[in-house]
């Protein structure tokens, strides 16, 4: 079964680990969902289900009294004015790679992505694979949480990653590209369902010389659909914003897909919205377009 990251076992059981605030529900049609909880400003404490399981015969069991945030796994405006639900955030977009045989996967990759493999693979580029040890001080756990500190990004705090090693065990992979006795660049990948998350990358400067990252991640393709995984979820992208990072995910062959926005559900707001019209969401605009604001961990 395929589903979201938010929405596994292995989220649940890794977010239990670190003290994180999360939850199950069940509805009576039997749908169930993970969710979080949250403190924000001007709402106060509010519950948040991300990545949101597809249907809207829950939609009701959900939002019970207090403020629910919900980031819609897909567009289905309609369904969620009719639930009392208010758009507040824009849809993001991901880049989502179908695996399957090497040469199929070869043959999507973009000419100027397939020449920088072939440069890396020239130069002697290898790529290990293993199991992530559950260490939060793991060299590439630190190498990120700096990167992100430097480039200004936020995202799953690198603790995740030690925490789904530690809960879900194999469920966390890490490959590590090595040149001339050297590391060049690290990745690590988690597990669940039928879907692989490319969760954390990190290449060192001699690493983007050669092209490491896209030996890393050609290596992780092929590892992931040997192991029967059908989909390999690169995360979001922002062709404007992020030209460069995005132009190198879809350049896998990965397809950009729209996901449904973030949506807010509370007893004040709930009756307006069943009686708002649905132009009044947001216009569906590019894949990979950037929105002013988002909510999607």
């Amino acid at each position: 079964m395929s589903r979201a990251l938010q929405q596994s076992d292995e989220f649940f059981h890794a977010a239990r680990a670190l003290g994180w605030p999360v939850e199950r529900g069940r509805a009576p049609c039997g749908t169930c969902w993970i969710e979080q909880r949250r403190r924000l400003p001007l709402f106060g404490p509010v519950r948040l289900i991300s990545r949101a399981p597809a249907g809207t015969g829950w939609l009701a069991a959900a939002a019970r009294p207090g403020p629910l945030l919900l980031n819609a796994e897909e567009g289905r405006d309609a369904d969620l004015w009719r639930a009392g639900f208010w758009p507040i955030l824009t849809p993001a977009t991901l880049a989502t790679l179908p695996l399957g045989p090497e040469a199929q996967m070869r043959a999507r990759l973009r000419q100027k992505w397939r020449n920088r493999l072939n440069a890396a693979q020239r130069a002697g580029v290898t790529v290990k694979a293993s199991a992530l040890p559950a260490d939060p001080r793991h060299w590439l756990l630190a190498a990120e949480a700096e990167q992100a500190q430097r480039r200004g990004y936020r995202g799953w705090p690198a603790s995740l990653c030690a925490a789904w090693a530690e809960t879900s065990a194999g469920a966390a992979r890490l490959f590590v590209a090595h040149g001339e006795g050297a590391t060049l660049a690290g990745a690590v990948v988690l597990l669940h369902g039928s879907t692989a998350t490319w969760q954390v990358a990190v290449s060192l400067p001699e690493g983007r010389r050669t092209h490491a990252m896209n030996a890393l991640l050609w290596e992780a393709m092929c590892w992931a659909a040997e192991q029967g995984y059908d989909r390999l979820d690169l995360g979001t992208i922002e062709t404007k914003t992020a030209g460069g990072l995005a132009a190198f995910k879809l350049g896998t062959g990965a397809e950009p897909v729209r996901l449904g926005g973030t949506w807010l559900h509370h007893p004040v707001l709930a009756p307006m919205a069943r009686r708002a019209p649905p132009a009044w969401a947001w216009p569906q605009g590019e894949p990979g377009s950037p929105a002013p604001a988002r909510l999607t961990r």
